[in-house]
C-alpha cells in the first residue's frame, strides 16, 4: 500500500520541472512575420457581346446530280468525256449519228422557204395578207370592175347605156369583190401553214441540235454509261453529272439548339483530310420539321468549293456562327483558378484579394465568359496561379487589358 501511494506523488514531482519550462517557452515565443505581397496584374470586368458557335456534324453533298439522257433515238458515234471529267455547262458527253436529224432539219426547212416565197415575205418583215401578189392582183382586179361599174351607174341614169350592160358591169364587180375575199382567205391560209412548217423546222433543228447530248451544268462526270456503238432511245441514260461547287452540306441540329439557327448565319467548317485548313459557308435551308428517329433537325448550308478540294460525302465538323444577343461579363483567362471542375477568382480589394467562386462560360480568344460570381465594377487579379490564398496581401505590378471579343465561341 504504501508503495502504490508513493508512485503518483514521484510522477507529479517530475513533471512540476517540464511545465515550468513550457510556460516559460509559451511566454517567450515569438509571433511569425506576415507573408509578403503576391505580385500580380489586375483586370476590369467587362461587358462584352460574345459571338457564339455552336458546334454540329454533318455530311457535304453535291449541289445537283443529274442523271443526263439522250432526247432522240440514234447510234453512238462519239463519247468525248471518261469518268471524272470535268465539264461545263453545256459541253458535250456523248455524240449520236447526226445524219438523219440532219435530212428532216433540210427538208423542214425547204418546206419553210416554199411557203416565205409564195407569200413573199421578207425576212423580219411582219405579215400583211394585202401584200401577197395573189392578193394585190385580186384587188386590182375589183378595184377596176368597181370603177366601171360605177361610170356605167352614171350612163344608165343618163340613159346612154342599156340596162343589159348595166347588169353585166354589176355582176362582174360582184365577181372581183369575190375574187379578192377569196385571195385573202388563201394567203392567210397559206400564212398558217407556213407557222405550222416553220415549228416542225424548229423541232428538226432541235433534233439535230439533240444528236449531241450536253451537260446540263458545270461540273463532274461521276459515270458514263454507254460506248461507241450503242443504240439509244429517247431518255436512255447515257451519263451522271454531279455538280461540285458549291456544295451542299447536311447539318444535323439536336432538338434542343433548333431555336438558335436561322437563314443565313455563317458556317465554318473542317475535314479530316486537310487538317488545319477550314471552309466557309452559310445557311440556306433550316428544315420545318425534325427527324422523328433522332430528334433532330436537318439544316442545309452551301459551301464554296472552287478549288475542288472538297468532296461530295465527307465528313464534316462544323460551327454555326450565332447571333449575339445580351452582353456577357468577361475576364482574362488567367484569373481563372480552380481544380476538379471548381473555378474562382480573386476580386481586388485595395490591397487584398478575396476570393470567390463563379461559373464560366465560353471562351473568348484570351477572354472566358463568367456566367455566374461577377459583377459590373469588380477587378480581378491576373496570375499567381497558385500563390493567392483568400484574403492575401498583394503588389499590383500592371493593368491587363481585355482584348476584344471578336472570336467566335463554341457552345458547351
Amino acid at each position: 500500500m504504501i508503495v502504490r501511494r508513493a508512485i503518483p506523488a514521484l510522477l507529479m514531482l517530475m513533471a512540476a520541472p517540464l511545465i515550468g519550462c513550457g510556460a516559460r517557452r509559451g511566454a517567450d515565443a515569438v509571433e511569425p512575420a506576415e507573408a509578403a505581397p503576391v505580385s500580380v496584374q489586375t483586370a476590369a470586368v467587362q461587358e462584352k457581346l460574345v459571338n457564339r458557335t455552336l458546334g454540329v456534324t454533318g455530311t457535304l453533298a453535291a449541289a445537283e446530280e443529274a442523271e443526263v439522257a439522250a432526247e432522240t433515238a440514234g447510234r453512238v458515234v462519239s463519247t468525248p468525256v471518261e469518268r471524272g471529267s470535268r465539264v461545263g455547262e453545256g459541253a458535250a458527253l456523248v455524240g449520236l449519228a447526226p445524219l438523219e436529224a440532219q435530212a428532216q432539219a433540210l427538208e423542214a426547212e425547204a418546206n419553210v422557204a416554199q411557203l416565205e416565197a409564195r407569200l413573199a415575205l421578207v425576212e423580219r418583215t411582219p405579215f400583211d395578207v394585202d401584200d401577197v401578189p395573189e392578193v394585190k392582183s385580186a384587188m386590182a382586179a375589183r378595184d377596176l370592175a368597181e370603177a366601171d361599174f360605177g361610170r356605167i351607174k352614171n350612163l344608165l341614169e343618163q340613159r346612154v347605156v342599156s340596162q343589159a350592160e348595166y347588169d353585166l358591169r354589176r355582176t362582174q364587180a360582184d365577181a372581183t369583190r369575190n375574187q379578192y375575199a377569196t385571195a385573202r382567205n388563201s394567203a392567210q391560209q397559206q400564212y398558217r401553214m407556213l407557222e405550222a412548217s416553220r415549228a416542225r423546222a424548229s423541232l428538226a433543228r432541235k433534233a439535230l441540235a439533240d444528236t449531241v447530248v450536253r451537260a446540263p451544268f458545270a461540273g463532274l462526270v461521276v459515270e458514263r454509261k454507254v460506248s461507241v456503238g450503242d443504240f439509244v432511245t429517247r431518255g436512255t441514260k447515257v451519263a451522271t453529272v454531279v455538280r461540285v461547287n458549291p456544295l451542299r452540306l447536311e447539318l444535323t441540329v439536336p432538338e434542343q439548339s433548333i431555336g438558335l439557327i436561322q437563314t443565313g448565319q455563317p458556317v465554318r467548317l473542317t475535314v479530316d483530310a486537310y487538317p488545319g485548313r477550314t471552309f466557309e459557308g452559310q445557311v440556306r435551308f433550316v428544315a420545318p420539321a425534325l427527324r422523328v428517329d433522332q430528334r433532330a433537325m436537318v439544316v442545309e448550308a452551301m459551301v464554296d468549293n472552287d478549288d475542288g478540294a472538297l468532296k461530295p460525302g465527307m465528313f464534316v465538323a462544323a460551327q454555326v456562327e450565332l447571333a449575339a444577343t445580351d452582353a456577357s461579363f468577361v475576364v482574362p483567362t488567367a484569373a481563372l483558378h480552380g481544380a476538379a471542375g471548381v473555378s474562382h477568382v480573386y476580386v481586388v480589394h485595395g490591397d487584398r484579394v478575396e476570393q470567390r467562386m463563379v461559373t464560366p462560360g465560353v471562351l473568348v480568344g484570351d477572354l472566358t465568359e463568367i456566367v455566374k460570381g461577377l459583377k459590373t465594377g469588380d477587378t480581378v487579379a491576373v496570375g499567381a496561379i497558385g500563390t493567392l490564398t483568400d484574403g492575401a496581401r498583394i503588389f499590383v505590378t500592371g493593368v491587363t487589358a481585355s482584348a476584344p471579343a471578336g472570336t467566335p465561341a463554341q457552345l458547351k
